[in-house]
């Protein structure tokens, strides 16, 4: 779109092979006669518009040279250069002659000055785009146009400098050269003759018609009228230029300006000018282009004094002619806006009667005063484009166009293959919803993937998801519902849902979603298309979700994303979690941009306003003054101030003049408060009672309503003018639809205006009514809350006390139960406890006696939010509640299980080995002291399995499904003594659990922990030689697994596998899957058993070169770097161990060691596994290295 028009002093156009020339006028005929056939009227306006802006760039470069030389004009100079037979058109008609000349709609080339010798060259014109359908493949109707000045050395005597000579002066110094490089009266007359010269050209050039002359003729007193195209046409004779310059004076009267002191006498009487801009219209001239040469005659009429100021006639009159070139290219650059008579009309309504509305024409995706900005985030998509990830921080106070700096961004993301995804943050439901915000964005990319793939490219990334994840895409799918969109295969299991609840096996936590979100982004991103993740008002986000963001950005294993989140950064404080998220991306190493935006300056903002009226910048000037005082350059308050002048009728569009005018001494007397906030109040409270009833129900939602709850509400009586209410609310600008379907505020602002709308003493009544005349509605016509039922409980929970006045609190509890519920099945989980403490803080002091069966759904469900929110003490008091308060032993089970989970996160086994043990006992189980179980004991037990498993072992055994809970529970919390074993026990008593388990597999049947069971056994017996024997059962192991669709307990069985049968086919193999059960135990909150994997993973590849070193040290180190925030300090001396290990191999440690300082508790302590592969590894280390001596 962007073309260019070259000015240059080039060789004469009849030398030009390409191009004929042709004189102004007769191309005006032409021009004229082919609008009556082939070309529109707007075709014509383009093109002369076109021709004007080249003449008035080649009468600057003229008189840029008799200005910076000081050079006086000749008495005849302005009349003869500034005239329509002076200048000629370049037309594009190869190997044709004037004669056989054929116009055609785009075939300007150039123009040209006769005298002195100048020539403009436009390439490549674009033209008309808009103005034809869409089958056509012309060019665009708006060009930007770039100017180059060159000086030709043959040139007139009047033009001396080099042929080499600098561009066309800046604007400044163009503007001084025209009005203080000569600061006298001469200079004066010669500049207004010249305005009035060319506004003399230019209404010949659009009307095709002889200037009115007898007029509007500047004349002397004394004088007789003096034809000055005789003079003009005796220079532009055949004769050498130079030649009839000199002879012209001698014969013809050439008008000179009046002799000094004599200046008054020269005057352009005001009341033709006028009457000159009505012919103008009455030939279909553009209003745009009448007001130029309006403001040319009035140009003409100025002093260049202090009476102009008070003259306000002339207050729009031009200051230099560059001013006028600045106009012209405005006008082609956006002729639909400026050029055209284009009135934007709607339909409004006032007192029941339709009328039409002239609209303010915003310019609502353009960003203005940003470029420096605009730059930084631009060049920091680049680099994350080149495949590493970013952030990026824009703070600004609200309406300052945050947003639309990101937005700016949105397309060049798509041009290069990326991927957008945002979601805005919310004051009213936000803080509890945090973390879905972030779950709700990346659950575009799905739909988008979706969209922007063939079916191939799907099957192809459908397919990687199902390696990556293998049995966790139930995770997945749970996570991300639209993840079904790309494979019907990826659904989230209902049935696991109700396993967990009834177990409390969920160990997901906002950790282990945000990892498991960063695994999908891993297999979707790539610096081909990378991710640009855009979080907005973070000012109202929480830690848990702003940690999910680090999670993605500090990982160092393929992402690569684009991070943009912005705030209100006048809300904030230094404590903020966003500046905690901003250090932690530091210490991470991970490159973090920052910026703050401020108002709009001067200039940008009157450009804005400039667009909005369809003006020239020029002229609103004045006004802009008055709107940057108002609103200190905040765009969104310039668009509402612009808005309030309209409505009050301080700014009006006059019809006659097809201009918005406005008088800068009443909007200065109105007194507008200068307070956006009041501003839009002001506006809404003339609003009629259907549309603020609309605003205020939309606002108690946030800034987004889904349309279903305005479908619903429109059903009751109360809310029933809503849908109309909505309807008149987009037609006036406050609300608008989005690309989902729903409905939002045009700005957060408008959003709080309208909640304003309510009484503060009323807001929490207000919400009550809304939430329970919405439940009120979906149970009444037999419809499930289902998506909504957080938006109910969300209204209805302001109200807690109406709720306790109307006997509603079991009812309002069971409501939060399930909201709560609904969130822990999205993984929400602090969205969950949210509800889930409210529905527990409305039941009655005795609920466990009165609502028994509530109580303990209710309080489970509870300590499940606070486990996965890392809340654990919470929990852990809520389960010695339950284990306290409930009726039976069987109530008590799901708690107890809990609870060990939690102690085992927490790294107190011990205690989760302790509690398990009393558990069993109480289960009918016998746990015997350790010194009670001898070597000698657990070696006769292995043998004992191996032949129970031998002679049971078949189809049938596999078939058949335990089905005493008695049995089941003793097989779970056998589970948790078999891990906690391991790290606190010596190795036997892990075999002696885990032969107890299989042995009761073997009598009553498989259940979801035999798999792990046989598993591990097989690793146990691997010392038996027997390869077959193993392999049968760690395969039979594999299968139970896949037949009850394991998740959790998958990270255990790949655990022992590759401990175990694994080993007997390949290490390498072994390093490889154990990297998979790592992300898969990160996945399903199994953080311990995860980086126990990700050691023995390295173990492994340590011992079968699986990996080079260098490659593998790194790995450690993303492992360490995951620590820091997992905590486990377990597994931080395992890896510690490992690192060091391979640090020796590389280079002995001279540059790769880190400090470090490994404890190992008890050395004399049998069970102390850390001090087994401390010494594992030294003896290893030193084989490595030449110093086998020391292995013994």
């Amino acid at each position: 779109m962007s073309k260019k028009l070259i000015m240059a002093a080039a060789a004469a156009a009849d030398k030009d092979n390409d191009s004929l020339q042709l004189p102004l006028r007769n191309w005006m005929d032409m021009e004229t006669t082919k609008k009556k056939t082939t070309l529109s009227h707007k075709e014509s306006i383009v093109r002369k518009t076109t021709i004007a802006y080249g003449i008035l760039e080649l009468i600057l470069r003229w008189r840029c040279f008799e200005t910076t030389t000081s050079k006086p004009f000749k008495n005849n100079e302005p009349d003869i250069i500034i005239h329509t037979d002076n200048f000629t058109v370049l037309v594009s008609s190869t190997n044709s002659s004037q004669s056989q000349y054929q116009p055609s709609w785009d075939d300007i080339t150039g123009v040209a000055m006769k005298y002195p010798k100048l020539s403009l060259t436009i390439e490549e014109p674009a033209y008309l785009t808009c103005l034809f359908e869409p089958d056509e493949t012309h060019g665009q109707l708006g060009r930007c146009l770039e100017v180059e000045h060159h000086n030709h050395a043959s040139s007139s005597s009047v033009m001396h400098e080099d042929e080499n000579s600098s561009v066309l002066p800046t604007k400044a110094e163009a503007t001084t050269a025209d009005l203080t490089n000569d600061n006298n009266e001469r200079m004066r007359v010669n500049n207004n003759r010249c305005y009035y010269l060319v506004a003399k050209v230019l209404y010949e050039l659009f009307a095709n018609e002889v200037f009115p002359e007898e007029s509007s003729l500047a004349v002397n007193e004394e004088a007789t009228t003096i034809v000055v195209s005789t003079a003009v046409a005796t220079v532009l004779s055949e004769e050498p230029v130079q030649k009839k310059i000199k002879s012209s004076s001698r014969h013809y009267d050439v008008l000179s300006p009046p002799a000094k002191g004599d200046f008054n006498t020269v005057k352009l009487l005001p009341f033709q000018i006028p009457s000159i801009v009505r012919m103008q219209q009455q030939l279909g001239i553009p209003a745009s282009l009448c007001r130029m040469m309006q403001n040319l005659l009035e140009a003409a009429l100025s002093r260049g004094d202090d009476e102009d100021d008070e003259n306000t006639s002339l207050n729009d009159a031009y200051k230099s002619l560059r001013d006028v070139a600045e106009d012209l290219h405005l006008l082609l650059l956006d002729p639909d806006r400026f050029l055209f008579d284009n009135e934007v009309q709607q339909q409004g309504t006032t007192n029941d009667e339709t009328t039409t509305i002239i609209q303010l024409r915003y310019r609502k995706d353009k960003l203005y005063g940003r470029d420096k900005e605009e730059t930084l985030i631009t060049d920091a998509f680049c680099r994350v484009s080149r495949g590493k990830s970013e952030a990026f921080f824009i703070g600004g106070f609200s309406g300052c166009g945050k947003s639309m700096l990101v937005n700016s961004l949105r397309a060049r993301v798509n041009v290069v293959g990326g991927y957008v995804i945002q979601h805005k943050f919310d004051v009213t439901v936000s803080q509890e919803r945090s973390l879905s915000g972030v779950i709700s964005a990346v659950n575009q990319l799905c739909v988008m993937l979706k969209r922007r793939n063939a079916p191939p490219r799907l099957a192809k990334l459908a397919k990687k998801i199902r390696d990556e994840f293998g049995a966790d895409v139930a995770l997945l799918a749970r996570i991300l519902q639209n993840v079904s969109v790309l494979s019907p295969e990826f659904i989230s299991p209902v049935a696991a849902a109700v396993e967990e609840e009834a177990t409390g096996g969920d160990t997901m936590n906002a950790r282990s979603v945000g990892f498991t979100l960063l695994r999908f982004l891993r297999l979707v991103s790539s610096p081909k298309h990378p991710i640009m993740l855009f979080l907005d008002d973070l000012q109202w986000a929480d830690d848990t979700a702003l940690d999910v963001i680090h999670t993605f950005l500090s990982d160092t294993m393929g992402s690569c994303m684009f991070f943009v989140g912005t705030y209100r950064d006048n809300e904030v404080d230094a404590n903020h979690p966003i500046f905690d998220l901003m250090k932690k991306l530091e210490i991470s190493h991970v490159p973090t941009s920052k910026v703050s935006l401020v108002g709009l300056d001067r200039e940008n903002l009157n450009t804005m306003i400039s667009d909005a009226l369809c003006l020239y910048p020029r002229i609103c000037n004045s006004l802009s003054d008055i709107v940057i005082k108002k609103t200190n350059g905040s765009p969104f308050f310039v668009l509402e101030f612009m808005k309030s002048l309209k409505d009050r009728g301080l700014l009006q569009y006059n019809y006659h003049q097809k201009r918005w005018v406005w008088d800068e001494d009443t909007i200065r007397a109105e007194g507008i408060t200068d307070n956006v906030m009041h501003l839009l109040s002001y506006e809404m409270n003339g609003l009629s009672d259907e549309i603020q009833l609309l605003l205020k129900v939309m606002a108690c939602f946030g800034t987004c309503t889904n349309e279903s709850v305005i479908g619903y509400l429109s059903e009751s009586v109360e809310y029933s003018g809503v849908r109309d209410g909505l309807e008149r609310a987009v037609i006036g600008g406050f609300v608008e639809k989005n690309r989902e379907g729903d409905f939002k505020f045009v700005h957060d602002k408008v959003r709080e205006a309208a909640y304003n709308l309510i009484p503060d003493s009323d807001k929490e009544q207000f919400h009550y009514n809304l939430g329970k005349i919405l439940c009120t509605i979906c149970s009444g016509n037999g419809k499930d809350e289902g998506d909504i039922v957080l938006l109910i409980c969300s209204q209805i929970n302001h109200g807690i006390e109406s709720i306790k006045a109307d006997n509603l609190c079991i009812p309002a509890a069971k409501l939060n139960m399930k909201a709560g519920k609904k969130a822990l099945d999205g993984c929400d989980h602090k969205t969950a406890y949210s509800y889930l403490d409210t529905a527990q803080s409305l039941l009655p002091d005795d609920n466990w006696e009165s609502y028994y069966d509530l109580s303990l759904r209710l309080n489970f469900l509870l300590a499940r939010a606070a486990n996965s929110s890392c809340k654990y003490d919470e929990a852990e008091l809520i389960l010695q509640t339950i284990c306290k308060r409930a009726r039976c032993f069987q109530d008590k089970l799901p708690a107890y299980f809990l609870l060990v989970t939690i102690f085992l996160a927490q790294g107190k086994v011990v205690d989760a080995y302790n509690t398990s043990s009393s558990i069993l006992s109480l289960l009918g189980e016998t746990v015997p002291e350790t010194e009670a179980v001898t070597l000698e004991t657990v070696g006769s037990l292995i043998p004992e399995t191996l032949n129970m498993y031998a002679e049971v072992y078949g189809d049938d055994w596999l078939g058949k499904k335990m089905e005493d809970s008695t049995l089941f529970n003793t097989m779970k919390f056998y589970s948790i003594m078999v891990t906690t074993a391991y790290f606190i026990k010596p190795s036997h008593m892990v075999a002696y659990f885990i032969c107890k388990m299989v042995q009761l597999s073997l009598r009553h049947g498989v259940c979801q922990y035999t798999p792990q069971a046989l598993m591990i056994l097989s690793s146990i017996v691997i010392r038996f030689d027997n390869a077959e024997f193993i392999r049968r059962i760690a395969k039979n192991a594999m299968l139970l697994a896949e037949r009850f669709d394991l998740s959790d307990e998958m990270v255990d069985v790949h655990l022992h596998f590759h401990r175990g049968a694994g080993q007997l086919d390949s290490y390498q193999l072994c390093a490889t899957q154990l990297r998979k059960s790592f992300a898969s135990g990160l996945s399903s909150g199994n953080a311990n058993i995860a980086f126990f994997c990700a050691g023995q993973g390295v173990q492994f590849s340590v011992i079968s070169a699986e990996k080079d070193l260098i490659s593998l040290l790194q790995e450690i180190d993303y492992y360490r770097n995951l620590l820091e925030i997992y905590k486990s300090e377990l597994t931080k001396y395992c890896l510690l161990c490992y690192r060091e290990t391979v640090s020796t191999f590389i280079d002995k440690g001279k540059t790769t060691a880190i400090e470090a300082k490994l404890t190992f508790a008890d050395v004399s302590d049998p069970g102390n596994k850390l001090l087994e592969m401390f010494y594992f590894h030294q003896v290893f280390k030193n084989y490595w290295i030449g110093y086998a001596e020391r292995c013994d």
